[in-house]
């Protein structure tokens, strides 16, 4: 099996062979039958000191030899394959494998169906990407919302209008296969060994085209415009999908609607489906200069071509214990409209690939719980919601509402300073306790505090506050067993971050590989 050597340190200048040898000589191997760079990473918690770090896969003549360097050398260790091996069940479909959302966890799901002959059929709520940027174009230069097709539903999904991000927390060998499809369909190499990798929503955009485009060659199909409507449930089984426009008789139904489906989840609690709430986060956008946050990771050496754009996660907890922290931070962005619903505001966060914004934007969110909002499973949903519509009251238009963190802190709205907002709505000035319970307000000023003895860019007053955050993650589960089915129902396989079983692209890929696995295990190819 091959290994991966960790902890290769080097200057910012070194090419990839000079990491390698440096790797093959710590490892005390003489000579590899082929040597990579998996991942590297930098590492700037000291000014004077900053380097990358580096792991290097390698391949020897034998498994004895690559044994006997995992003995000897304790930065070496085995690197488990990243392959996709279904195991194929015997039972004859009745109707075919439906999956409702094309976001991230239904791409997947439906590309490794398609490879292996199962022929899904996607429906999808929001429109193709070309028709789908138009919408939000328009939305964003001043137009209507688009209720269907916006941010939050269509192509590729919420991260199609995100910075791309590829990390996760989740170990599990299958996030490397899914980079490599990224690659496959278009991605940028580098990808593959970055410890931070983004694609940019402007790469991602083709890349999601290309996946479709695979899945229909292969027998699938994918509906635009088509939201899951009603399911039609027979011995605790669903034996048909309801969509806009007609139905379809399914053997398996993999729900990925993604975080922002609030209608499904109201279907889903009126057929009696098992749900409840679940754990997530509101919070600010909270912008500055990219070269402030350059300067404050990098100092002196701010600029420096050589170094990626300043990119942070920082965390903390109140004399409380809840929880404050950064989040999906996009170096070089801008913070987006990303509402669904009309009249309501919601912000996030996006970048393309080249990261060249002035400035640099991150959620700071604030965990809330049933505790905070009520048990039942949709209490966390009607909070967000809550949040959402009040600020629309609070600006009487799509405008966010924004303050400085100086006028944050004085309890006074204010937008001036030397960061200008970047919210393409245009932004109001408002005083953030007007629209958070106190409770949040308390937090987010606790977590800027904390974060300013960390970093000297969260210590300016200059910084901008535009608000609110609400869809950092499903407010409810649909709650699911061993084998990936919903309690409910034994054909319905809730799937991905509107499930709550993923939270971002990476994540959400592999839970929707993951539920194709189990599927195909049911199920013999058509």
């Amino acid at each position: 099996m091959p290994i991966v050597i960790n902890n290769i340190k080097s200057g910012l200048s070194a090419d990839s062979s000079e990491v390698i040898t440096s790797a093959l000589r710590a490892a005390g191997i003489g000579r590899a039958v082929k040597a990579t760079v998996y991942k590297t990473s930098l590492d700037a918690r000291k000014r004077s000191d900053i380097h990358y770090v580096h792991s290097v896969y390698a391949e020897l003549s034998s498994e004895e030899e690559e044994r006997d360097v995992v003995k000897r050398c304790s930065d070496a260790v085995y690197v488990a394959p990243c392959s996709v091996s279904p195991v194929f069940g015997t039972s004859e479909q009745e109707g075919r494998v439906c999956i409702a959302g094309f976001g991230p966890a239904g791409m997947f799901c439906a590309l490794v169906l398609a490879e292996n002959g199962y022929s899904p059929i996607v429906f999808e709520r929001g429109g193709d990407v070309d028709s789908r940027v138009k919408a939000v174009s328009g939305f964003w230069k001043g137009g209507a919302l688009d209720t269907e097709s916006n941010v939050q539903f269509g192509e590729g999904g919420a991260g199609t209008f995100s910075d791309g991000k590829l990390t996760t927390r989740i170990k599990d060998p299958l996030c490397r296969y899914v980079l490599e499809q990224f690659v496959r369909f278009g991605a940028p190499e580098e990808i593959l060994s970055k410890a931070k990798p983004h694609i940019g929503t402007d790469k991602l955009r083709g890349i999601v085209k290309k996946i479709r485009e695979r899945v229909i060659e292969l027998g699938g199909e994918v509906r635009f415009l088509s939201p899951v409507e009603d399911i039609d449930i027979i011995d605790s089984r669903v034996a048909s999908v309801r969509y806009r426009g007609g139905s379809e008789s399914c053997s398996a139904l993999v729900m990925a609607t993604g975080h922002s489906a609030r209608d499904t989840f109201e279907m889903l609690a009126g057929k009696g489906v098992f749900l409840e709430p679940k754990p997530f986060s509101v919070g600010v956008r909270i912008e500055h200069k990219q070269r402030d946050v350059d300067e404050s990771l990098y100092g002196k050496f701010a600029g420096e071509p050589l170094l990626p754009k300043g990119e942070y996660q920082l965390s903390a907890k109140d004399s409380t214990g809840r929880a404050v922290y950064t989040f999906c931070m996009c170096p070089g962005g801008v913070v987006v409209p990303a509402a669904s619903e009309e009249n309501s505001v919601v912000t996030n966060g996006m970048s393309e690939f080249a990261r060249d914004g002035e400035n640099a934007n991150a959620a700071i969110a604030v965990a809330v719980s049933p505790k905070d909002y009520g048990i039942s499973p949709l209490d966390g949903m009607y909070f967000a919601r809550s949040i959402e519509q009040r600020a629309f009251k609070l600006t009487g238009s799509y405008k966010a509402p924004a303050t400085s963190v100086r006028g944050f802190f004085i309890g006074k709205a204010e937008l001036s300073g030397s960061v200008t907002p970047s919210y393409a709505r245009g932004v109001l000035p408002v005083e953030l306790d007007k629209l958070f319970p106190k409770n949040i307000c308390d937090a987010l000023r606790y977590g800027l505090h904390d974060f300013s003895r960390k970093m000297k860019c969260f210590g300016s007053g200059d910084a901008m506050l535009t608000a609110p955050e609400t869809r950092t993650s499903s407010p409810v589960r649909i709650t699911r067993g061993e084998k990936l089915n919903s309690l409910t129902l034994e054909n319905l396989f809730p799937c991905g971050e509107g499930a709550g079983y993923a939270g971002g692209i990476m994540s959400a890929a592999v839970d929707g590989i993951k539920v194709a696995l189990e599927i195909m295990s049911r199920f013999a190819p058509k």
